[in-house]
């Protein structure tokens, strides 16, 4: 791991992987990097630079826990770009980290060259995700073995009659086996501090936001699962409506960790993206 210091002061991680040129990589959660892995091999293709949100991994706790909310985070990714040295870079982001992606590219979009924003959280631009959006997507997997209990506590949570969100970890990947398994174990967040005050009030500003993003000229990759219930492809459209040079991809058989997926296709798209 390397070491660098935030704005505040605050202690920051990260993780290379690779070689080639350098894209910063930004976890869901918030969490730390190690759910990312590879990205399924990304890194045969480009430099990984691999951030643990602070709070996260080997991050430290900041001093101010009012500086988890995603709007200041910014000022954490701007810094590790300098720390790199890099004129602008690359930014890969997923789930609830493409929030922090997409607040990033609206205040420094001179900073930013290409966007890959992988099964992204859409808070940040006031796209909202329904439940028949979900429901859709889910019954997808009526054939599973598992479907019908992870279906019923779905049906709970979204009718507020229940809480049992471990029940419905199968619907999160293209297969629910050992290997599936450890991954959503080990990619948990572990700072219920820094997961509360990330989206708190003041946090996200859609209308500004999709007002930069209007003007963001460079390529935007919008890679989505064919079976995400946290990312429904139907949310993400409207996102990528929002750019002016957008490509949308939905990975037939994908969950919310496509690299997992289907590594070989997940990362034939995303390189060829990034170039």
């Amino acid at each position: 791991m390397t070491f660098f210091a935030a704005p505040d002061g605050t202690r920051l991680a990260y993780r290379e992987v690779g070689d080639g040129e350098p894209v910063i990589c930004l976890p869901g959660g918030p969490a730390d990097s190690r759910s990312l892995g590879d990205l399924g091999g990304l890194s045969a293709h480009r430099r990984l630079i691999l951030l643990d949100l602070r709070g996260t991994g080997l991050s430290a706790l900041p001093a101010d826990a009012a500086s988890y909310r995603c709007d200041r985070q910014v000022a954490d990714v701007e810094a590790l770009r300098e720390h790199l040295g890099l004129p602008r870079a690359d930014v890969l982001a997923h789930s609830g980290g493409a929030n922090l992606a997409l607040r990033y590219a609206a205040r420094h979009p001179r900073r930013v060259g290409r966007l890959a924003l992988i099964t992204p959280g859409v808070r940040a631009v006031g796209v909202r995700i329904h439940g028949p959006m979900r429901r859709a997507r889910a019954l997808r997997r009526k054939g599973e073995p598992w479907f019908p209990a992870a279906f019923a506590a779905l049906e709970a949570i979204t009718e507020g009659t229940g809480s049992d969100w471990e029940a419905i970890a199968p619907f999160f990947c293209g297969r629910w086996d050992a290997e599936a398994r450890l991954h959503h174990a080990a990619g948990q967040p572990v700072n219920g501090e820094a997961v509360a005050r990330f989206a708190a009030e003041g946090a996200f500003d859609p209308e500004a936001t999709r007002a930069a993003l209007a003007a963001f000229a460079n390529p935007v990759l919008l890679l989505v699962g064919e079976y995400d219930l946290n990312s429904p492809p139907e949310a993400v459209t409207e996102c990528a409506g929002l750019f002016p040079r957008a490509s949308l991809v939905e990975q037939p058989g994908a969950g919310h960790y496509p690299w997992m997926d289907d590594p070989g296709r997940f990362v034939a798209t995303v390189s060829a993206f990034l170039g």
